[in-house]
């Protein structure tokens, strides 16, 4: 197993996401499980380009400290919605034995939608720990009922396993 940590950066994690503190508090225990498992944890940036604010070198685009990765710790950045959208970090993860991967991160309809149907297309067993996706209202929904559009009806039976917080550190656990 593999945790992918998507996008939770300086310029998106902040209270204007749904369950803002449970959002961050669920995701740091996986992380912290995971590394006291020995579960590998993979930080992946999104770039929207230069001059757009949230590209390499702005504030915007750091990952949040919150969940900084630790030294040693790969960091990966991409382009488009999918983490698949990396050569590098795709390649890597296909020549990992364990196919399974716990995702983790920011947004919800956006990069960890795009990266939860890329995993399942290429043969990944997908694990959605409850309460560590989140993303903002939009026109057309609140970011409570977009959350719950992707991890109660959308992604399981279908793309991905979402499971308790609970079961999801289990499964962590040796």
């Amino acid at each position: 197993m593999i945790v992918l940590v998507i996008d939770i950066q300086k310029g998106i994690t902040d209270d204007r996401l749904y369950n803002y503190e449970t959002f961050l508090e669920s995701t740091k225990r996986v992380i912290d499980t995971a590394r006291k498992n020995n579960v590998e944890v993979i930080y992946v940036q999104h770039d929207d380009g230069p001059g757009t604010g949230f590209s390499v070198g702005d504030v915007d685009f750091e990952i949040a400290d919150q969940v900084a990765p630790k030294e040693g710790e790969k960091i990966y950045t991409k382009e488009i919605n999918s983490c698949f959208g990396n050569k590098e970090l795709a390649g890597y993860l296909d020549e990992q034995a364990d196919k399974t991967l716990m995702i983790v991160g920011l947004q919800t309809n956006f990069c960890i939608d795009a990266s939860v149907k890329s995993a399942f297309e290429r043969g990944y067993k997908v694990i959605i720990p409850e309460g560590t996706n989140s993303t903002f209202d939009n026109d057309y929904m609140d970011g409570e009922t977009t959350y719950k559009y992707y991890n109660d009806m959308m992604w399981p039976k279908r793309f991905a396993d979402c499971v308790s917080l609970d079961e999801a550190l289990g499964m962590m656990e040796r």
